[in-house]
C-alpha cells in the first residue's frame, strides 16, 4: 500500500487529475490518497496558497501528485510550485518529450528529455527594487557547485539507466562567465566519469535554433533553472504541446510529480480539458515508487488512445466530441 500526497489544483486540474486517479487505480495498484489543496483554491479556502495541512502531508507521504496551480502573474504569492521545490529540495526537474504516432507535427521521432537544475539560478527568488519610487529592479542568478554537480551527475545517470546515448550541457557561459561559466565546467568535470555517453555542449540560443531545425540531434539535456523552464516548453511544442507533457521533480528523499501545463480556467467545468499530461505524470510517479510494470500499462494505454485517434479531446482532433470524462474512461479500457 502506497501513500500519496493529492493537490487537484486549481481551474482544469481537479477533472483532470480525477481521470488520472481513475487510471492509476485501474491498474491495481493499492494507493491512499490523501486530498490536499495549493493555490488560488487552498487561498480561498483557508487564506494561504499553501497550508500547513498540505506541508504535513507532502512531510509524511513524500510523494505528491498535482494538477495545475494559478499563479498571479506579477504581483500576489510566490509561486507554490518554485516554493515546493525549494521546501523539499526537488532539485531535478525532468521534463519528456516524445512524438506521438497519432498526432501531426513537423518533426517525427522526436524523443528529448530536458533534465533542469530546479532550486537556484535566476528562480532562486533574491529579487528586489533599488529605489523608492520602484522603477529599478534585481534579480540576483544564484549557481553554485554543489547543486551544479547534483544536477549534472543526475542527468548522465539518468541517460545511463534510460539506455540513452548522449547529454547535452546548454550554457551561456560565453557572456555570464561567473554563474554560467560554474555549471559549464562543472559539466566538463562530470563528463569523463560517464565515458559510455556521448557529451556535447552548446550554447542557449544556438541550442535553440538548433532543436527547432533538427531536434533528433538532442538526447539528454541538462542546464540552469530559466534555461530548462524555457527548453522544455520548446521541446513541448515540437511533439504537439504542453497538454501531452508530464512533469517530474525528483529529491533525494521526495518528488512531486504534475502537469506543467496551465489551470485554463476558461475551460474549466466544460469537460473538454485534455488529462494526458496529467496521466503521464502519474506513469512517472508509479515508476518512481517502484511499480514499473503497471507505469508501463498506463503508458501504453495512453499511446494506443491517442494514436487511434478517436477518443480523444478536440485539441488532439478537431472533429472529436470526447470530453476529459470519455477519454479517461477510453484509457483504462485500453488496459483490459
Amino acid at each position: 500500500m502506497h501513500t500519496i500526497t493529492l493537490i487537484k489544483g486549481d481551474g482544469i486540474g481537479p477533472s483532470i487529475m480525477d481521470e488520472a486517479v481513475k487510471v492509476i487505480d485501474a491498474t491495481g495498484v493499492k494507493i491512499t490518497w490523501e486530498e490536499t489543496y495549493a493555490g488560488m483554491s487552498a487561498f480561498e479556502k483557508f487564506g494561504t496558497p499553501l497550508p500547513d495541512e498540505t506541508m504535513a502531508s507532502f512531510d509524511k507521504t513524500r510523494v505528491a501528485f498535482k494538477g495545475p496551480l494559478t499563479t498571479v502573474v506579477g504581483t500576489g504569492f510566490r509561486s507554490i510550485n518554485v516554493a515546493l521545490r525549494q521546501q523539499y529540495d526537488l532539485y531535478a526537474n525532468v521534463r519528456p518529450a516524445k512524438s506521438w504516432a497519432g498526432i501531426k507535427t513537423r518533426f517525427e521521432d522526436v524523443d528529448i528529455v530536458i533534465v533542469r537544475e530546479n532550486t537556484e539560478g535566476l528562480y532562486a527568488g533574491l529579487e528586489h527594487y533599488l529605489t523608492p519610487k520602484k522603477d529599478i529592479a534585481e534579480s540576483l542568478a544564484v549557481v553554485t557547485r554543489t547543486a551544479s554537480e547534483r544536477i549534472i551527475d543526475y542527468a548522465f545517470q539518468y541517460a545511463r539507466d534510460n539506455h540513452r546515448q548522449k547529454v547535452t550541457v546548454c550554457h551561456k557561459a560565453n557572456i555570464l562567465k561567473y554563474t554560467q561559466g560554474l555549471f559549464l565546467d562543472v559539466a566538463r568535470e562530470i563528463a569523463p566519469r560517464y565515458p559510455d555517453i556521448q557529451f556535447d555542449e552548446k550554447i542557449i540560443d544556438a541550442a535553440c535554433m538548433h532543436m527547432v531545425m533538427n531536434p533528433k540531434q538532442f538526447d539528454v539535456v541538462v542546464t540552469t533553472n530559466m534555461f530548462g523552464d524555457i527548453l522544455s516548453d520548446l521541446t513541448a511544442g515540437l511533439v504537439g504541446g504542453l497538454g501531452l507533457i508530464p512533469g517530474a521533480n525528483i529529491g533525494s528523499d521526495a518528488a512531486l510529480f504534475e502537469a506543467v501545463h496551465g489551470s485554463a480556467p476558461d475551460i474549466t467545468g466544460k469537460n473538454l480539458a485534455n488529462p494526458i499530461a496529467v496521466i503521464m505524470a502519474g506513469a512517472m510517479m508509479l515508476s518512481h515508487i517502484g511499480e514499473v510494470e503497471a507505469a508501463e500499462r498506463v503508458v501504453k494505454a495512453v499511446e494506443k488512445v491517442v494514436n487511434e485517434g478517436v477518443y480523444v479531446t478536440p485539441d488532439l482532433n478537431p472533429n472529436s466530441k470526447v470530453g476529459t470524462i470519455e477519454m479517461g474512461s477510453a484509457i483504462v479500457a485500453a488496459m483490459e
